[in-house]
């Protein structure tokens, strides 16, 4: 999660959306901000404590966290987005992924479709790594209620266009350039990877976010 006092943003970064370009743009807002240095402070504290002191809001925090700890007149007012992928799209980024920098975690893993029965299986021990793109994404966006709580959903679809339109709503005159960070040139389509039997495990896992966000396979 990115928060700006000084651009009035509350940006939810949810795994493989494209999330790291686009914090890679907004940093550059953030850095100007008021409360910068207190969070930077704050960042390394928890950083030094092992993450003891439970004051570091966690890079990938739903948006509930925020509703629960900013005073509500400052969330109300906040301009709060975040971006989506098609999940048997973000699936294949994410296995590709673990293979480039995390090899170790799934080196017993021999298929693209064993990976995603060792990942969603609900026994396996809680990895963070792994579990960090396991979570539907609808789920990263709502309250306690179930609402949905962000005022805008882009799509990792249609990166460039939609992040034009975050930065207008936080009242940039023109739009940030986003890097390429992380670019994905190891993979063919994410289709080439799926049997019917490992599409229809991601269907029944994610079906809310198929749902709510009308992706297809």
């Amino acid at each position: 999660m990115l928060i700006s006092y000084r651009y009035k943003f509350i940006f939810v970064h949810i795994a493989k959306t494209g999330g790291t370009s686009i914090r890679a743009a907004l940093n550059k807002l953030v850095l100007k901000d008021p409360f910068r240095w207190i969070q930077m402070v704050v960042n390394r504290i928890s950083d030094l404590t092992g993450h003891r002191a439970g004051v570091k809001i966690p890079r990938h925090a739903p948006i509930v966290v925020a509703k629960e700890l900013l005073p509500q007149d400052i969330f109300n007012n906040f301009f709060k987005f975040a971006f989506v992928r098609n999940p048997w799209d973000l699936q294949v980024s994410s296995y590709f992924h673990i293979k480039r920098e995390r090899p170790h975690l799934i080196e017993h893993i021999r298929s693209f479709e064993d990976f995603l029965k060792f990942k969603l299986e609900e026994e396996r021990p809680y990895h963070y790594i792994l579990d960090a793109s396991k979570r539907p994404q609808w789920y990263s966006l709502i309250d306690l209620e179930g609402n949905c709580i962000v005022d805008f959903i882009g799509r990792f679809e249609n990166l460039t266009k939609d992040f034009e339109i975050v930065c207008k709503k936080i009242g940039l005159s023109r739009p940030l350039s986003l890097p390429h960070r992380r670019k994905e040139k190891d993979r063919k389509h994410y289709r080439f990877y799926y049997s019917d039997k490992s599409a229809e495990l991601v269907a029944k896992h994610f079906a809310i976010d198929i749902e709510k966000f009308g992706y297809e396979f």
